[in-house]
C-alpha cells in the first residue's frame, strides 16, 4: 500500500509540487489540508504528516502530531529564532525532520559551507546572498538562515554579528561581521550564494534551483525515511547520511 500522507499547505506552491511528485515515490496525498481545515481529521489517520503551510500554523500541527504520535516533516519557514526554539522542543517528542530546504544539492551546499568556514575562518569575510520570487513572504529564506547558522556555529559567533544589508556611512567592515542580503523579484525559485572574500582571492559557493520538484522529492524522501526513526529532531543532512 502506498504511504498515506496528510499534507498541510496542499494548495501552496510546494504543496502542489509534493502532490504531483508523490506517486513516483510510492506515496499518496490522502489528506490534502490547508489553514482553516479540520487538521486533526487527516493527521489522525495518516502514516506521516508533511507541513508546508504558514509559520503560525506549525504549533498546531506539532501539537496534533504529538497527540496522535505521527511522524512529521516540516518545511515551513518564517519562524523567529525564539519561536523555532520552542517549536523544536515540542517537536522532539515525535520523529521529526525539520529542514529549511529539502534539495539534495542545497544540503551538499550546507556541508561545503561548514567545511569552507572551518578552513578559511575569520581571515575571509563572509557574505550570504539569496534571491527568490516576488511572492515570497519571509526574509531571509529558510535556506539562507541555515547557512548563517552554520557560519556562526563554526566561527563561535552570535546573531549579533549578522548584518542585514548596508546603507549610509557604515564604516569599515568589522572582522566578525557576517552579511546577509535578500533579493526578491520575478519567478526565481531559489538562488543561494555563500561568498568568502579574502585579500587577493574570493571563493563563492552557489546553488541555483530551476525546478521546484527537487524540494518536493526531498520532502517525500524524508517522509519515507522518518517512519522508522525514534523521536527526536532530524534534518536533511541526516536523511542523506551527510553527518
Amino acid at each position: 500500500m502506498p504511504l498515506q500522507i496528510a499534507l498541510v499547505g496542499a494548495k501552496g506552491r510546494m504543496g502542489q509540487a509534493i502532490t504531483k511528485a508523490a506517486p513516483e515515490t510510492g506515496a499518496v496525498i490522502a489528506w490534502p489540508l490547508d489553514v482553516g481545515d479540520d487538521l486533526a481529521a487527516g493527521i489522525g489517520k495518516a502514516d506521516v504528516v508533511i507541513d508546508f503551510s504558514f509559520h503560525k500554523t506549525t504549533a498546531e500541527v506539532i501539537q496534533l502530531c504529538t497527540a496522535h504520535r505521527k511522524p512529521l516533516v516540516i518545511g515551513t519557514t518564517g519562524h523567529s529564532a525564539d519561536e523555532k526554539a520552542a517549536l523544536l522542543k515540542d517537536a522532539a517528542k515525535i520523529p521529526c525532520v525539520w529542514s529549511g530546504n529539502y534539495s539534495v544539492g542545497v544540503n551538499l551546499l550546507f556541508a561545503l559551507t561548514r567545511r569552507a568556514t572551518q578552513v578559511l575562518g575569520a581571515a575571509y569575510d563572509t557574505e550570504v546572498v539569496e534571491m527568490h520570487h516576488r511572492f515570497k513572504k519571509d526574509a531571509p529564506s529558510g535556506t539562507a538562515a541555515r547557512l548563517l547558522e552554520i557560519i556562526l556555529e563554526e566561527r563561535n559567533l552570535t546573531a549579533d554579528s549578522l548584518r542585514h544589508g548596508r546603507q549610509g556611512i557604515t564604516g569599515e567592515r568589522k572582522p566578525n561581521e557576517v552579511g546577509i542580503h535578500a533579493l526578491r523579484g520575478g519567478d526565481v525559485i531559489g538562488d543561494h550564494t555563500v561568498m568568502f572574500a579574502g585579500l587577493g582571492e574570493r571563493l563563492e559557493l552557489t546553488h541555483k534551483a530551476s525546478d521546484r520538484d527537487i524540494f518536493a522529492r526531498g520532502a517525500l524522501r524524508s517522509a519515507h525515511w522518518i517512519l522508522s526513526r525514534q523521536p527526536g529532531i532530524y534534518d536533511m543532512q541526516d536523511v542523506l547520511g551527510l553527518k
